[in-house]
């Protein structure tokens, strides 16, 4: 996934540009470029390395002109070095394109431009855009006829930004998010609000299959087949606009200790949404879950709590794995899509493949005007603010909350009270010493392994993708009754163990797993609201009712992970090789 920025209006466009490049910085972080134009030219920098970095070495903010594209890439195609980074000029040098996407075709592409005589510089599928809308150009002479033949020319998910070197800017969108911010005498084209929420508040999005252009502050909207679409302008929350760090080194340590609030705020806006998901899913006979990564592993938890607490059975699908079985999906059913983004491929191309079999789509998301929401039958909002750590902490809470909100509907007879949760969040966040000190000694760890039982399982797994992402330690959750099964021969001195073991149900058969590990030579790291003998380490949790006590053991892990990456001198807001939310297969 990358971030794409284009800018028409008064003001000098490179300083706005290299700005929202550093609110947008989640979406990518190899490399960074800005281009603008002037007097019918077009001025190029770019470079490896976080916006910053390449700001300074190559003052992208003093390239003159006020139009402009931007860029911040997550590499897909060709290794991350200044020439594959974006943007890329065509061999006139007249126009200059930044891309977010996969052109599934450009091989083919790049083999008959090459016939042609372009040279290409880069190793990137995003260069032959520029090339291909020199051709149709010089054809033309005419941009939206260059846009049309270029988009109809290529296959893939993409959305891109073109800049003329007469001042024009054109824009395509196809399964990949782009959205125009709408100012009082300037226009933004975006991969995201954040690109342009501290200037304007109005936005236009996008439909799939539609192409912008951008001229003499005028903006027109067309389909592929070139019919003009009448643009309809939304009001943005200001929410998305709170993006600093305020006193907090990371926004992942700011949004770790967010959760105590942003717990009572899941779910609030869109409470009809929870009440009509309930009566769905009552009268259903088959109700499937999906997400990735985080998200879900947050529908393991929702499987847990649905054939509990509802007696619904549900099935949980890797999103990435649904379209290899299709025909698992009934028809007539309910898909449930976790998503913080709601832009995620895989989540996207599952819901389609539901949405072909006539099934319901319940939606939990963050971003309530994403392509996901647009999709859906029934959104949930998350309602948990901008998460920028790429690392999800209180999205995957948040989730966590609105799943609890519908079971409250589905069984009357159950109580959650979400003070205690908040209260508990709060003691957690309240010292830190331990989770350092323990941080301190797993720096040097190889192997790290969660283990859990019950619906403490789920956690284990979000646990050890916690630690991947954020401390680069191979970490791997495992469902406590299987450790005589394989995984208790990797138990030697060298490994730490985290136990996750609240006192409930399963808490003497995990204590028992504990001493068994710990004879084995391995180091216990115990999660639990009671400290036992058997733990090396204790990171005390407080009591709360069984059934919430998922969130409570989440955030101990979270502080674990962000510290443990402050001690291997690792970004924990920016891990290296991810991104925020995967646009791209």
């Amino acid at each position: 996934m990358c971030s794409i920025i284009g800018y028409s209006g008064d003001d000098n466009a490179a300083p706005i540009i290299v700005k929202a490049l550093k609110r947008m910085e989640y979406r990518g972080y190899d490399s960074v470029g800005v281009a603008t134009e002037s007097n019918n030219q077009i001025e190029l920098k770019k470079g490896v390395g976080k916006v910053s970095e390449v700001n300074s070495k190559v003052h992208l903010e003093q390239l003159p002109g006020k139009i402009g594209i931007g860029h911040t890439r997550w590499a897909t195609h060709g290794r991350v070095t200044d020439t594959n980074a974006h943007p890329h000029s065509s061999n006139s040098g007249k126009i200059a394109i930044v891309h977010n996407g996969i052109i599934e075709n450009y091989q083919e592409i790049k083999n008959s431009l090459q016939k042609e005589g372009f040279e290409f510089k880069s190793e990137t599928d995003s260069e032959v855009l520029a090339h291909l809308l020199q051709k149709n150009y010089e054809i033309s002479k005419n941009v939206k006829d260059a846009m049309l033949k270029t988009i109809a020319e290529i296959k893939g998910h993409f959305s891109f930004i073109a800049m003329f070197e007469n001042g024009q800017l054109g824009a395509a969108r196809f399964h990949e998010p782009l959205i125009i911010g709408v100012g009082v005498q300037n226009f933004f084209l975006s991969s995201d609000v954040l690109g342009f929420i501290e200037q304007t508040d109005n936005a236009i999005y996008i439909d799939n299959g539609n192409f912008v252009l951008i001229e003499n502050n005028k903006i027109k909207i067309f389909d592929f087949d070139g019919v003009e679409i009448k643009p309809q302008i939304t009001k943005v929350s200001k929410e998305f606009a709170d993006v600093y760090k305020g006193d907090y080194a990371h926004f992942t340590l700011k949004e770790i200790s967010e959760q105590s609030e942003t717990v009572f705020n899941a779910g609030e806006n869109t409470f009809e949404g929870i009440k009509n998901a309930s009566d769905y899913l009552k009268h259903s006979r088959d109700v499937y879950l999906t997400g990735s990564g985080t998200s879900y592993n947050a529908a393991l938890i929702a499987k847990y709590l649905l054939s509990k607490y509802a007696k619904i059975k549900a099935e949980s699908v890797i999103a990435s794995e649904l379209q290899f079985s299709p025909e698992s999906i009934e028809p007539n059913s309910i898909l449930i899509a976790i998503s913080q983004s709601g832009e995620s491929a895989d989540v996207l191309e599952a819901v389609n493949i539901a949405k072909e079999k006539e099934c319901k789509i319940i939606s939990i998301i963050n971003s309530l005007t994403s392509s996901l929401a647009r999709e859906s039958d029934i959104v949930i909002g998350m309602n948990c603010g901008p998460e920028i750590g790429v690392a999800a902490t209180k999205s995957f809470t948040s989730q966590l909350i609105v799943l609890y909100k519908i079971m409250l509907q589905l069984n009357k007879e159950i109580e959650i009270d979400f003070d205690e949760i908040s209260d508990s969040i709060s003691k957690i966040l309240v010292g830190h010493n331990t989770i350092k000190k323990i941080a301190l000694e797993i720096k040097e760890i190889s192997d790290i392994y969660v283990l859990g039982r019950g619906i403490h399982y789920p956690i284990a797994i979000e646990s050890a993708l916690k630690i991947k992402e954020l401390t680069y330690i191979h970490a791997e959750g495992i469902a406590g009754g299987e450790l005589k099964h394989g995984p208790l021969a990797l138990m030697d001195s060298r490994v730490f163990v985290i136990i996750i073991n609240p006192e409930d149900s399963t808490y003497q058969d995990t204590l028992t797993s504990a001493r068994e590990i710990k004879a084995r030579g391995a180091k216990i790291i115990g999660i639990s609201n009671k400290n036992s003998d058997a733990y090396d380490y204790w990171i005390e949790i407080p009591k709360t009712s069984d059934l919430t006590y998922p969130i409570s053991e989440t955030i101990p892990i979270q502080l674990l992970s962000y510290y443990a990456a402050i001690e291997k001198n690792t970004d924990p807001d920016y891990p290296r090789n991810l991104a925020k939310s995967v646009t791209v297969k």
